[in-house]
């Protein structure tokens, strides 16, 4: 797609990466098949090739309104269409530029600006959403319904093993995942210790910087990413003690951003080489994990010791089957283990989660999970499973039937030996 910057643009880190991804889109339609928002409400402008079109003139120098703004917000960034694009097309990369660009010269609501700010602050950072975490699942019951939705039941996490091992990966723990759900680390802390490897975490880490790359604050996100580098950085170079093998993030969320950190820290000279190695070792668990379960059952390290549900559906997160390209790992291990998994319709679709989206879109964030429950409940699976902490606590507040991380379920399918 020709395009002409505008003069403020040219020669600016935003501008060069926005033109050289609109010259790559050939403005076919094919991703507008596979969007989610598309589907739900047939503007053309609430589709990936129109809100191409509003970002192009926007770097073209055209004024943004807050039509244009509404257009982008509604997007999910769930990245379906970069599945689906024939021309390859960095649509995640473009469309934070478009937003970025479009913040700058649109001045949101006061209702808005505080709702993503109160997001964006309490969110990630865990002496603030732990403690109102903690306080909010002892009274849910007593929460108006809409509430309640977004704090899940607690599940306790159990005992962690604190053995050593030869082999070591860093967990991020994140920012969100150990107050609302600390079973996930849990388990993957056991399931790893089963398998001989031992679960490291940086100390002074946090919040791997999406959320705040996703509600306007580019430079916070920048500024996470920088700490959590700093945080890890012994793990991944010492002169003085054993290094990790990998980064295995549990939260495919998470998992995105922490591979995006070399893209997004690329000028910067102090960091582009460390966020580089950094983003080489990160994988996500359902990318490393499963092959090492099947070769430790091959040794006749681990066994399987009982189902906790036979019969499951499995939904993969677009973080993980878009953002980071991982499908059909986690499934194929389950079939593996002898689960009988159900066929889930439209696997590809976005559930609705998306971050703080089912905050700041409820509508349309609703309207998506119950359309993803007809189509895994159709097979009346025993339990949901997923790979990311947002989906599952979305989920299960639409649904009575149980859904955990596919970690958990393995945990307790699971014994050493």
């Amino acid at each position: 797609m020709e395009t002409h910057l505008a003069d403020w643009l040219k020669g600016t880190p935003d501008g060069i990466e926005a033109e050289s991804i609109l010259r790559s889109c050939v403005h076919c339609g094919f991703c507008t098949a596979t969007c989610p928002t598309y589907q739900l409400l047939g503007d053309e402008l609430d589709g990936p090739r129109g809100r191409i079109y509003l970002i192009k003139r926007v770097v073209e120098g055209v004024e943004p309104t807050a039509a244009t703004q509404v257009h982008l917000d509604r997007c999910l960034t769930c990245r379906n269409c970069e599945t689906t694009c024939p021309s390859g097309v960095r649509y995640g990369h473009l469309v934070d530029i478009g937003r970025r660009l479009v913040d700058a010269k649109v001045r949101r609501p006061l209702k808005e600006r505080l709702l993503r700010a109160a997001l964006r602050e309490g969110l990630t950072r865990r002496g603030l959403f732990g403690p109102a975490m903690r306080a909010g699942q002892a009274v849910r019951r007593l929460l108006p319904a809409g509430l309640r939705d977004k704090v899940p039941a607690r599940r306790a996490p159990g005992p962690v093993p604190g053995r050593s091992h030869p082999r070591r990966v860093l967990v991020p723990a994140g920012c969100v995942q150990p107050s609302m759900m600390p079973s996930i680390d849990a388990a993957t802390v056991r399931v790893l210790d089963a398998i001989g490897v031992q679960a490291v975490a940086g100390a002074d880490s946090g919040c791997c910087g999406a959320i705040r790359q996703h509600l306007d604050d580019g430079a916070g996100a920048l500024a996470d990413a920088r700490r959590n580098i700093d945080a890890w950085w012994r793990h991944v170079d010492s002169p003085d003690g054993p290094v990790v093998e990998a980064i295995l993030s549990n939260a495919s969320g998470c998992g995105v951003m922490l591979k995006d950190y070399a893209h997004l820290l690329r000028d910067d000279p102090a960091y582009a080489e460390k966020a580089r190695r950094v983003s080489a070792l990160v994988h996500d668990l359902a990318e490393w994990l499963p092959a090492e379960i099947e070769a430790a059952i091959a040794r006749g390290d681990v066994s399987l010791r009982r189902a906790p549900a036979a019969r499951v559906a499995f939904h993969p997160p677009c973080t993980l089957q878009h953002g980071q390209q991982v499908r059909g790992r986690v499934e194929r291990l389950l079939a593996g283990l002898g689960v009988e998994l159900q066929p889930v319709a439209e696997s590809h679709l976005c559930c609705g989660s998306a971050g703080t989206y089912s905050v700041l879109q409820p509508q349309l964030s609703q309207q998506l999970r119950a359309r993803k429950l007809v189509a895994l409940e159709a097979g009346r699976p025993q339990m949901l499973l997923s790979a990311n902490v947002g989906c599952i606590a979305h989920l299960q507040a639409g649904t009575g039937t149980p859904v955990r991380h596919w970690v958990e379920w393995l945990d307790e399918a699971i014994s050493p030996g």
